[in-house]
């Protein structure tokens, strides 16, 4: 962790590098430690975890060529999205500390205001991710790779299109106009869709003093599935309290079928990304105005 001094050299515009984005002045020493261990534990929990689904899958002889295949190409969808990341990463460092040093407000970074910070991104991640599933034009660019696949394992985690990158960042921007650190606003969405990636199991069933209140394997589950009434359901990153406020959250009730309502029967990386993307873009080029372009683009998703 760096001491107050380094702290004091590292507001923007005090160095061009990546340092420069390491540290938040007058935070509690072991904040962000704290917060990147949590989030390394949660990722860390997905390796054993694939280990008993592959385990499971080869013994029960679910492990077809099929279901290799989607897990590779879940596994693939994580290297363009990783490059992709890597190198605007210093743009968005920018672009967060650009909008934090135009804002009037500074809110101090401290243990309470890291949890106030955590709430409100995972706020802001509920409605992200509603937008995604609720908006046809971010639903075809990035969102639905995600939901493509008909398994459910800790490989869909990684299912993520490169497009991700470019726009989910910008959702949290207020948080940062609102006085919230940079860094801390980072930590906390780390910790957020770090998460994400242990609840993609069918290894756990329902956990029922959990269930109501947390984004758990049953309740994502839910989240994947194309059932009727499951549809646009539980969209919490780790809280469900979101969506039983706004009326979204549901229980598994019966077997979940996982994918799209329309199947995508392809399984390279390549469909993967663009059969949705490429099925809006032929839309959009059959509209006739501004106005119908706007409409397809905003309307809600029929492949969903």
């Amino acid at each position: 962790m760096p001491t107050d001094e380094t702290a004091s050299e590292t507001v923007p515009g005090a160095d061009t590098g990546l340092a420069a984005y390491a540290a938040i002045e007058g935070a509690p020493e072991g904040l962000l430690p704290f917060l990147g261990l949590l989030a390394g534990g949660l990722l860390i929990i997905g390796l054993p975890i694939l280990a008993i689904e592959l385990w499971r899958l080869a013994r029960s002889g679910g492990l077809s060529r099929r279901r290799a295949t989607g897990m590779l190409t879940s596994s693939f969808c994580l290297v363009p999205a990783t490059l992709v990341e890597i190198a605007l990463a210093a743009a968005l460092a920018g672009l967060f500390f650009g909008v934090a040093a135009l804002s009037p407000f500074a809110v101090p970074t401290t243990w309470v205001t890291a949890l106030v910070c955590f709430l409100l991104v995972d706020f802001t991640y509920y409605w992200e991710h509603r937008a995604a599933h609720e908006v046809n034009g971010l639903w075809a660019a990035y969102h639905s790779v995600h939901h493509s696949a008909d398994h459910f394992d800790q490989t869909i985690a990684l299912r993520i299109s490169f497009v991700d990158f470019f726009i989910t960042p910008l959702f949290y921007l207020p948080l940062v106009v609102a006085g919230f650190h940079p860094v801390l606003v980072f930590a906390c969405l780390g910790l957020v869709l770090a998460w994400q990636q242990w609840i993609h199991t069918e290894l756990v069933g329902k956990l029922p003093l959990l269930d109501p209140w947390l984004d758990t394997p049953s309740n994502h589950r839910v989240h994947h599935g194309r059932n009727d009434i499951y549809i646009d359901r539980n969209y919490g990153g780790v809280l469900m309290i979101w969506d039983r406020l706004f009326g979204t959250f549901a229980r598994e009730t019966e077997k979940v079928d996982f994918g799209l309502v329309e199947p995508l029967d392809r399984r390279d990386p390549w469909s993967v990304h663009f059969h949705v993307l490429g099925k809006l873009v032929r839309r959009l080029g059959r509209t006739r105005s501004i106005s119908q372009f706007g409409a397809v683009l905003l309307a809600r998703p029929k492949d969903g």
